[in-house]
């Protein structure tokens, strides 16, 4: 019982509110009626406020090729701003749009919705060939890409010399080569911590052009020293036609741009490109791409407090995919890793390489779930898995003898057998199911399994490549 009798205050909204002269504490009187203290109140909106300022991410959890941009365009209604947070052209976003397929490499693809902004964020590396060629793509659909297209005056510039560069290291490793796209991604990251590169700020700047010429000679050094002779006349051609092309653009301080958005209550999705086992730091090393593509990235790339981040949506596939070399414990070198390959289409967005392909491994998309803070699954391409009789998922590793469910340091140096767990295969065309009440005994049986497994649910379903095929999971 309160020792300070409350004094009445007046009500206008049907509670009563009451004074409390003790500091802190609530005070239980008269029955059911709840009697607060007005900082109570002030902390209630408060937290609505806040919770209101968040920034969901939505990112591949594998190699890469998760179908990421179809799920990124079925959300998209849901947010005011889609921002790019890392990586480059060597990301393949497709997207089918009024039944016509279109692939972007940078451009958030959010860039299809009218209502929203779409941010280029300071961590991605920038081809203003691709760019521009990218835009002319989207223009072709009627879309008005410079309105709601925005770049920070922070993101890191691709070079012509960039792809030459690219181009010498991989010929340089010979059999150990890595799979580089050769988009000149990795040079231009080198540059951003060398502490050399030029950034999209600088292309407003008179000096531009003696800035550029002043890395390019740095870069030619490397490339002499590298013994290797590259043409770039033609890409320096294109790559200031890019250059100012993209004057057009709103280049603004991205940093305040989306905290200023958060702040004003527009929710914002963070878009990532590559998969988390493609991350520069907890990926399959050096078999990697030379970005952190994990949710840690959101804050670097768009300058935004950890504190921010609200939701993290993981996408994966119903199997397995990795395009360029690495390991890959449950690649599959027989007839069903052919069958999966073509009835899911598998070649590269971006390059046009044939995928390699295999099981689901459970072992790594749990490591995957980990490090980002998964609250969501997203599972892709389950229509694919309509003809096999039997699935397999791979649950554990064996590791000289041991069964492991970790992922280990480096797996180029040793030999890791998959240990799978089998399923009926639910034999059945998926592809017009809407609800998940029709969805097969057998796929359901099988997806509750993963998500046992992984402590991680499953909530949406991509059963095709449409816009509209999607099975939400209540």
């Amino acid at each position: 019982m309160c020792k300070n009798k409350p004094s009445r205050a007046n009500s206008d909204t049907g509670v009563e509110k009451y004074r409390e002269t003790r500091q802190n504490g609530v005070c239980i009187i008269r029955g059911n009626h709840f009697y607060f203290p007005y900082s109570f109140h002030s902390s209630i909106f408060a937290f609505l406020k806040f919770a209101l300022q968040m920034v969901d991410v939505l990112l591949g959890l594998q190699w890469g090729d998760e179908g990421k941009g179809k799920i990124v365009d079925y959300f998209a209604p849901q947010y005011k701003v889609i921002a790019r947070f890392q990586g480059g052209p060597n990301a393949g976003h497709t997207l089918y749009v009024k039944d016509k397929k279109i692939v972007l490499h940078q451009i958030p693809s959010g860039i299809f919705h009218e209502d929203i902004l779409n941010l280029i964020g300071s961590g991605v590396v920038l081809d203003p060939v691709i760019l521009k060629k990218e835009c002319e793509a989207v223009a072709a659909f009627g879309v008005p890409y410079a309105k709601n297209l925005y770049i920070s005056e922070r993101t890191n510039l691709i070079l012509p010399t960039h792809r030459a560069l690219d181009k010498a290291s991989e010929a340089l490793k010979g059999n150990d080569k890595i799979g580089s796209t050769l988009k000149g991604i990795g040079p231009a990251y080198m540059d951003k911590t060398g502490r050399n590169a030029l950034r999209v700020g600088d292309i407003l700047d008179k000096n531009f052009t003696s800035q550029y010429i002043k890395l390019r000679l740095k870069h030619q050094k490397l490339l002499d020293s590298m013994h290797f002779q590259e043409d770039i006349s033609a890409w320096e051609d294109e790559f200031f036609e890019g250059i100012e092309f993209m004057r057009q653009f709103k280049i603004i301080n991205g940093e305040y741009f989306i905290n200023e958005k958060i702040g004003e209550g527009k929710k914002v999705l963070a878009e990532g490109a590559q998969g988390s086992m493609l991350d520069v730091d907890f990926g399959t090393f050096p078999f990697v791409t030379s970005s952190n593509t994990i949710s840690a990235g959101v804050c670097t790339g768009l300058g935004v407090a950890p504190q921010k981040i609200k939701e993290v949506i993981g996408v994966t596939k119903a199997y397995c995919t990795r395009v360029g070399g690495g390991p890959f414990p449950t690649e599959l070198y027989d007839e069903t890793g052919e069958e999966l390959r073509k009835i899911g289409n598998e070649f590269g967005a971006t390059t046009g390489r044939p995928r390699r392909c295999g099981w689901i491994d459970l072992v790594a998309l749990k490591y995957a779930c980990m490090i980002n803070g998964v609250t969501r699954l997203v599972m892709t391409k389950a229509d694919v898995l309509d003809a096999f009789q039997e699935l397999k998922v791979c649950e554990h590793y064996r590791i000289d003898g041991k069964k492991l469910q970790q992922v280990p340091y480096q797996m180029t140096k040793l030999t890791i057998e998959p240990i799978y767990t089998s399923f009926k295969g639910w034999n059945t065309d998926i592809s017009e199911i809407k609800s998940y009440d029709a969805v097969p005994e057998a796929m359901k049986n099988y997806i509750h399994y993963i998500n046992q497994f992984l402590g991680a649910e499953i909530k949406y379903i991509s059963n095709g490549p449409g816009r509209e095929q999607i099975i939400p999971i209540n």
